[in-house]
């Protein structure tokens, strides 16, 4: 991890209604440059809405967003109306995987991967191509590269959303709860990718219920409640003896489900 220089993200006092329900309390958060950042918490707990705040599938009610330079400004409920302009370059700074994998079933492997560097960036095609063959090797899927999304495993589709989001060359890469719609023996697949884009520094913020690829891939774990973030540090510090009583419930009901850490 590379703690020098400027944070590369930054959100300060970031709320966010959802009607009468107050879903994020005055969220303020910094991330340097090749730091993965793993958020862990109960459902419902404001994980996934902090993710699509920051990169603006969700509108914040009030507070402040900044990636990589890009600032975002929202106050009663509206983007500010010079901020608007920025969006998409905001949301350019930023990859995203979901949980459903969210692939084009019409489209193959390949076309999926560089469907947005040549709609969106104007990449020319034979340029894209040769990229989406290099990320389509890493995450393990070239040979899968003219195949259809129907014929592909669940691990196989998130491994192509992966693959898709990286072709853009984002600076952050946002992950929602990756692993939640697979099979159990899938997961590893995917877990394995993310463990080697970690290795390469890779800037990443990770939403996830799996507690020991947290223990082993984070730099900074980040405990979530009710809006609010209530510890961070060290794996070693959260899952060893962390601090708040909300914490430590938490994990001790992870420990008793017979999940490893």
């Amino acid at each position: 991890m590379l703690t020098n220089g400027e944070p590369i993200v930054r959100v300060h006092n970031l709320h966010k209604w959802f009607g009468l329900l107050h879903v994020l309390r005055g969220v303020s958060l910094e991330i340097h440059p090749q730091e993965v950042v793993v958020i862990i918490g109960r459902s419902g707990s404001g994980k996934s809405t902090l993710l699509r705040c920051m990169n603006l599938l969700e509108e914040p009610t009030s507070g402040r967003v900044e990636i990589d330079g890009v600032v975002i400004e929202a106050a009663n409920g509206e983007i500010c109306p010079e901020c608007r302009s920025r969006v998409r370059d905001l949301r350019l700074k930023t990859g995203m995987v979901f949980q459903e994998f969210n692939v084009f079933p019409h489209k193959t492997v390949l076309e999926n991967v560089i469907e947005a560097p040549i709609i969106v960036k104007g990449v020319p095609k034979e340029q894209a191509v040769e990229k989406a063959t290099e990320l389509l090797r890493k995450v393990g899927l070239l040979d899968k590269q003219d195949v259809h999304p129907i014929r592909l495993s669940g691990g196989q589709k998130q491994r192509v959303a992966i693959a898709r989001a990286l072709a853009m060359e984002p600076k952050v890469m946002l992950f929602d709860e990756p692993t939640s719609a697979l099979d159990p023996e899938l997961i590893g697949e995917v877990l394995a990718v993310m463990k080697d884009l970690a290795r390469e520094g890779t800037t990443m913020v990770i939403v996830t219920h799996e507690m020991g690829f947290a223990h082993e891939v984070a730099d900074r774990v980040i405990y979530m409640e009710s809006g609010v973030l209530v510890e961070e540090g060290p794996p070693d510090q959260i899952f060893t003896c962390p601090q708040d009583p909300r914490t430590r419930q938490f994990l001790a009901r992870i420990i008793e489900s017979g999940r490893v850490i």
